[in-house]
């Protein structure tokens, strides 16, 4: 890598754990440069004409076909809904073309959660509808092609197929290092190329505008396309570059010059940059070190073009840091858009051509959901198209209203990657937090059914459930009243949403105040506490309880001394905490991991978290965790994982920590953690090997998480305040947006 490349790339790692910090600008969605010229003038992709430059990404479509891989109506309804929102060119999520060769793909019986193109005829008709229903609304289509999944994919193929997962060389499984993934032969990677040109024409044949290569984020296409992950030293396809190549002229041969043929790809791994001294360290992170460099790719790229790739997008990162290519909350918007600079300037500075004899259009990724970020970047030519992956499912029309000016009107991302990745890693389908017709289209329509009778609504706290229930039952017809006993609407978003690398919680909760403005039929009444007697003789039809959830004090000795605050209150007031220097965070989760990260990197206090169980902030999704961990070590943040807390004295906390070393690295970023699910093969269990442990501080903030709120709803119950009842958001069970909104939701819609 040269150096002025390895400076680059450096730099942007360095940046993402403090970009708040004049690095990076905190978007907001303000309309100041409409109308958005640029962004919505046509495009050309080899022979076909884009309406304009924006993409949608690959946005999984895992679990929602059918049996056979065919596309289900919910796959087509979830796809035009896209293309009826403005969308210029829509891209599918992965569609694997090695079924037979890739082991972790399929499940026993041939299942597979990933749609089909390969099978058979019987899932041609599915394709076939779902390009005719985004055509009708004037969007472009691209099947995205993957030859598999290699060492990403789920191992579990081992124990349920007695089948190992396969990878270009003798590589570690990502979810399970133990397990390896075989090499897989000459012939093997020789029929994938027949395939992927077979299902690219079957592709043009459904009436697809285009394919798609998945050469990314440490698939296998990338796989064998990647020196840190392609070591054979025979055979033909030990020329990293040649089975990308082959594939691209496999398409051309069987699809002709005109057929467009887009290609994903990271500038850099960015592994060696990210890990350092632990490349050579971490058993799995070893085999790995000598990457791609940012030359080789653009080399690389340069000759793609050659074979007959028309357009790339291009990114950071692999599985191993997630976070790069899934940028979560904590990253800022807009944060490759350097990336996609400077392969367009390559691009320019070497003549390249497309074999349209075009300039090949660069998309540029990474939180653009901004329709003034992703317009200048397109007037300062860093980019020719922009791709919106999550922005797309918070809301599918964001395109027709960025067009309409009616910018404040979009339902922001708000980066938690909890209904569109989490979802589907964990068994579901892609969802949304802010968007509960996500993945449901058809169930749940755009325009709100009226209801056939006006009933009268009292609705009890206005946080996420309380508002959207309360809108949503507004547009139905219902007379509601929305009743919040703070000044302000919000609840938990409130201090959720006080962290700048929260900046995108904030934009949603500025969306939730526009959008009750808007509802006539909704009255909010801020600073009331009503009483279980008003709502009595107000006479309601319905009353929904939302809340809340209380903080829990757990009973720990010396907890209720006054240098003893909550995580929430320090948020909404930090002035709490304004003389302490050495602060102890007890509790790992989101909310105490993020307050953590607050203290130090936004007022500068010294900080150690603690946290009983194994792993800090479980059960999220791995990009948003990584990200976390990743900067907290960076910036000297203490973790304590497997230690419980005694006694808090005046300037300590007194503990108990397990030391032993079969306690996992509470920093390790390069491995998820396992659905409690799953069983993992050759797991040792954690030993006891406990020792007292004193950590100096002279404040402590507890975030040890919250119990539901509901004794007013069960006093609506016992004194029959009304004849509808309904308890919903956390005073139900304390959770996420993603829950709170889609249960409020359809629980309003059926009243």
């Amino acid at each position: 890598m040269s150096k002025n490349y390895d400076e680059i790339l450096n730099r942007l790692e360095d940046s993402y754990g403090d970009w708040f910090n004049g690095k990076f600008e905190i978007p907001k969605m303000t309309k100041n440069l409409y109308p958005y010229d640029k962004m919505f003038s046509p495009i050309n992709i080899n022979r076909v004409k884009v309406k304009n430059r924006i993409v949608m990404a690959p946005m999984g479509n895992i679990c929602m076909a059918d049996e056979t891989g065919r596309p289900s109506k919910d796959m087509i309804a979830y796809f035009e809904e896209r293309a009826k929102g403005g969308v210029g060119l829509i891209t599918t999520g992965l569609i694997p073309v090695s079924m037979d060769i890739d082991n972790s793909l399929t499940e026993k019986g041939d299942l597979s959660i990933f749609p089909r193109i390969d099978r058979s005829r019987t899932v041609f008709a599915g394709w076939r509808d779902l390009s005719a229903a985004c055509h009708a609304h004037g969007a472009t289509v691209f099947i995205q092609l993957t030859p598999g999944m290699g060492r990403v994919g789920n191992p579990q193929c081992l124990v349920t197929k007695h089948k190992m997962p396969v990878s270009a060389s003798w590589n570690p499984n990502f979810y399970m290092d133990k397990v390896p993934c075989k090499r897989l032969s000459d012939r093997d990677i020789t029929k994938i190329i027949k395939n992927t040109g077979q299902a690219a024409v079957d592709a043009k044949e459904a009436k697809l505008d285009g394919v798609y290569l998945h050469g990314h984020e440490g698939y296998l296409m990338e796989q064998l396309t990647n020196t840190a992950f392609n070591r054979r030293k025979i055979g033909k396809y030990s020329d990293w570059q040649r089975f990308g190549i082959d594939a691209v002229k496999k398409i051309r041969e069987r699809c002709g010059k005109d057929f467009p043929i887009m290609y994903r790809i990271d500038l850099s791994l960015v592994l060696n940059i990210t890990y350092k001294d632990k490349m050579n360290s971490v058993k799995s992170l070893k085999k790995f070190r000598n990457e791609r460099t940012a030359e080789q790719t653009l080399d690389y790229m340069k000759n793609l073009v050659k074979a007959g790739v028309d357009i790339f997008d291009v990114d950071l990162g692999c599985y191993d840091n997630w976070w790069l290519p899934h940028p979560p909350a904590s990253m800022p918007s807009g944060c490759f858009l350097e990336i996609s600079e400077l392969v367009k300037k390559y691009f320019e500075e070497e003549n390249i051509l497309s074999n349209a004899g075009q300039k090949v259009p660069v998309v540029a990724v990474g939180k653009l959901g901004y329709p003034d970020l992703a317009e200048q970047a397109l007037r300062d030519e860093k980019c020719d198209m922009v791709m919106l992956g999550r922005p797309l499912l918070a809301d599918a029309h964001f395109a027709n209203k960025a067009y309409q000016g009616d910018v404040k009107s979009i339902i922001p991302c708000i980066g938690c990657q909890e209904g569109c990745i989490n979802e589907f890693i964990e068994g579901g389908h892609p969802q949304c937090a802010v968007n509960p017709r996500t993945g449901f289209e058809i169930d749940i329509q755009r325009e709100v059914p009226k209801s056939s009778i006006s009933k009268k609504v009292a609705v009890v706290g206005a946080g996420p459930a309380g508002i959207k229930a309360a809108i949503t039952l507004s547009q139905r017809g219902h007379i509601v009243d929305l009743f919040e006993k703070n000044k302000s609407v919000g609840g938990m978003l409130i201090p959720g949403s006080k962290a700048k690398i929260k900046y995108e919680l904030q934009n949603y909760l500025t969306y939730l105040e526009d959008s009750l403005e808007k509802e006539g039929n909704l009255k909010l009444h801020l600073n009331t506490e009503i009483t279980l007697k008003e709502l009595k003789s107000k006479d309601y039809d319905v009353v929904m309880v939302s809340t809340g959830a209380d903080q829990v004090t757990p009973p720990i000795k010396g907890i209720n001394q006054s240098h003893v605050v909550n995580a929430i209150d320090v948020l909404v007031n930090p002035d709490l905490v304004k003389k302490a220097k050495k602060i102890v965070v007890i509790g790992g989760g989101v909310v105490g991991f993020e307050t953590g990260y607050y203290l130090h990197y936004e007022l500068n206090k010294e900080v150690e978290i603690v946290e009983m169980a194994p792993y800090f902030m479980n059960h999220t999704c791995t990009a948003n965790r990584g990200h976390l961990l990743h900067y907290a070590e960076k910036a000297g943040i203490i973790l304590h994982n497997c230690t419980s807390v005694r006694e808090i004295h005046k300037n300590t906390v007194e503990g108990s920590k397990n030391v032993s070393d079969s306690v996992p690295n509470p920093y390790n970023t390069w491995q998820p953690i396992m659905p409690e699910n799953v069983e993992v093969p050759f797991s040792k269990p954690i030993k006891q090997d406990n020792k007292q442990v004193q950590l100096n501080a002279d404040m402590v903030v507890l975030a040890t998480g919250i119990r539901s709120n509901n004794d007013l709803f069960y006093n609506c119950i016992k004194e029959n305040v009304a004849k509808e009842i309904y308890n919903i958001g956390d005073s139900r069970q304390p959770g996420r947006v993603f829950e709170a909104v889609k249960s409020a939701n359809r629980k309003a819609l059926s009243i």
